[in-house]
């Protein structure tokens, strides 16, 4: 564990990203990890577009998770739930919409999130730490129950139609 509190601080990177609606709190959100001492790389929006469109920004932080081993991502909409649907078409990633911080780390502990959705228009800034606090603490547990659902996800991805 880290000095801040919470775990990987420099050897962790982190891929942030967010829309029109999620950018505010996005920016806070960076800014905030960068002064604990992480390693946070910003996928977009890097300016306020009321125009833009989340799902390529979901698209650019699922790969670079899928592609940075040891790496976790932080993305931000409105509900949640558009960012949530775009991102896990990713294959390896395993996104979940955080509303609580039981929930964030059961996603965590048992499922091996590696992508946090905030929905923006739902929670403010010191909601929102705490649930990434929450999600940059939990480890993931191997255990064989936790393996066995991963690899039935690793196989539904294998599958596609």
């Amino acid at each position: 564990m880290a000095k801040n509190g919470y775990i990987g601080s420099k050897s962790m990177k982190i891929y942030i990203g967010a829309d029109h609606r999620g950018f505010k709190l996005k920016e806070e959100l960076k800014l905030w990890l960068i002064n604990l001492g992480y390693e946070v790389v910003d996928m977009g929006a890097v300016v306020f577009d009321p125009n833009d469109d989340y799902p390529l920004v979901a698209e650019k932080l699922g790969k670079a998770v899928t592609n940075t081993s040891g790496s976790m991502g932080i993305l931000l909409c409105g509900s949640g739930v558009g960012a949530s649907a775009a991102v896990n078409k990713i294959d390896g990633i395993r996104a979940a919409i955080g509303f609580s911080a039981n929930q964030v780390r059961a996603g965590r502990h048992d499922d091996d999130m590696n992508v946090l959705i905030l929905p923006s228009d739902e929670i403010k800034f010191a909601g929102a730490k705490k649930l990434v606090g929450m999600f940059l603490a939990t480890p993931y547990v191997k255990e064989k129950r936790y393996e066995r659902r991963l690899d039935e996800i690793r196989k539904i991805e294998a599958n596609h139609f």
